[in-house]
């Protein structure tokens, strides 16, 4: 029995509603922001040199910096596959380089 309180979780979004008319609707959704196809990203670095997809609208943490964006996912994505040639991490590099 649904709680009076709480939005009945069976209930889905209207195919003419965006994500957020859903939200504010009462119904919760779990959504992954990491895959929004049509979502705006951005291209994040940090110091080691790794490359990470990023919702333009959320908040840079610490420790990383845009280089990219913001853009499509498929843009984006490319871009990291372009740039981002050797996954190891800058400080590994430099030790095996300096062996």
């Amino acid at each position: 029995m649904p709680r009076p309180d709480r939005p009945d979780p069976r209930r889905r979004a209207r195919s003419d509603e965006t994500h957020y008319d859903f939200i504010k609707r009462g119904t919760f959704a779990m959504t992954n922001p990491f895959e929004t196809e049509d979502g705006s990203f951005l291209v994040l670095v940090n110091d080691e040199g790794q490359h990470s997809l990023w919702p333009a609208y959320i908040d840079v943490p610490a420790g990383w910096v845009t280089t990219f964006g913001p853009d499509s996912r498929a843009t984006c994505l490319s871009h990291i596959e372009t740039h981002w040639t050797d996954m190891r991490p800058d400080s590994l590099i430099n030790a095996m380089e300096a062996q």
